[in-house]
């Protein structure tokens, strides 16, 4: 992998540094985050995205934040922390990465505070970068088995449709739905990939295309709209998205246009894989219908390139992620392994 997409610089009063993905494709910029709010304003603002990466920042947003706690005993310190963790929980609703991450802090400082009542506070600050450096190692391991995992269903010559970035720039790793493709890149195995530009903010045209081609990758970049036809045309052989958030019994939430595709390969009977480390799963939510869905800003949709392209008296509607139901999915690909025809059972029994 050629870049890093983000990464602890220094100690306990280190700073968090971020590929600013705003800037992509035209421009390759770290953002430091020096204070909880800049940690925020990276992930609400697509700075950093991806459900996997967005938990890593999480974990590092937790250090940075504790960084303002001086001269407070542990007991205020956990109450510190849990402010903090709670503030950085609102950033993005939807990616059940985000609040797995946080609350892995949370566990830390509460176990820490029970059984060391007595410590310091800078000793809680190092187990906790060392838990947030943890998660981060866990993210890129989790990462390479769902490469590994996924291998087998790129065969050579395969022509893959996918759909927003769910590649390294979205992990701390070589990516979900993208981790597939870099293991057969490695096992020497041709293939060609489509990205959907996946509007209304490119990041299949700005990101997914840029960190395939950086990579090497042979990579087409295509409209959302027209991956029907291709279908149609057979030429797509299989298609890979990442997720969100996993409901139980397996309905998958991934970036809008996401269900239309999954629609779209079930009726060309086009295998449609879902990529995804287990902690994207929420056992507590039934179906997908429970899964909380954000809306963003209007201007995503009613401008392009910072041009206006809607009147000003017309509504919009933007809400940046859908659910694929489990019935369209063929497989679901974790680092734990693969889940073929997802049910409520077979996630269960994986997940034990």
């Amino acid at each position: 992998m050629k870049f890093e997409t983000l990464y602890w610089d220094g100690d306990i009063d280190g700073v968090l540094v971020l590929t600013d993905q705003r800037k992509l494709p035209n421009e390759f910029v770290d953002l430091k985050c020096e204070t909880t709010q800049n940690v925020f304003d990276a992930i609400i603002t697509l700075a950093t995205r991806g459900a996997p990466a967005i938990g890593v920042a999480a974990a590092y947003g937790v250090c940075v934040h504790m960084q303002t706690c001086e001269n407070c005993d542990l007991p205020k310190a956990v109450e510190h922390l849990n402010s903090g963790a709670d503030y950085l929980a609102t950033s993005r609703p939807t990616a059940v990465n985000l609040f797995w991450a946080l609350e892995k802090m949370k566990g830390v400082a509460e176990n820490f505070l029970e059984s060391n009542p007595h410590e310091t506070l800078k000793q809680l600050r190092e187990k906790l970068l060392v838990q947030a450096k943890l998660i981060e190692a866990q993210d890129k391991e989790m990462c390479a088995a769902i490469g590994d995992n996924g291998l087998q269903f790129i065969k050579p010559n395969s022509r893959i449709l996918t759909h927003c970035n769910a590649g390294a720039l979205a992990t701390a790793g070589i990516g979900t739905a993208l981790a597939p493709m870099y293991a057969a890149k490695n096992a020497g195995i041709d293939f060609k990939v489509y990205a959907d530009e996946t509007r209304p903010l490119l990041q299949g045209a700005r990101l997914t295309a840029w960190e395939l081609s950086q990579n090497e990758i042979d990579v087409t970049v295509v409209c959302d709209n027209m991956a029907g036809w291709m279908m149609k045309k057979e030429m797509i052989d299989l298609v890979i998205v990442g997720a969100d958030r996993i409901a139980a019994n397996g309905d998958a939430a991934n970036k809008i246009g996401t269900y239309s595709l999954s629609i779209l390969a079930k009726h060309h009977e086009v295998p449609f894989y879902v990529a995804a480390p287990s902690s994207t799963f929420d056992l507590s939510l039934e179906s997908g219908e429970l899964i909380p869905i954000e809306q963003r800003g209007s201007d995503e949709v009613a401008c392009f390139a910072g041009v206006k392209t809607a009147p000003n008296e017309a509504k919009v509607f933007n809400p940046a992620f859908d659910v694929a139901p489990a019935e369209n999915i063929t497989a679901i690909i974790t680092e734990r392994g693969v889940i073929e025809f997802p049910t409520k059972e077979k996630i269960e029994s994986l997940m034990k």
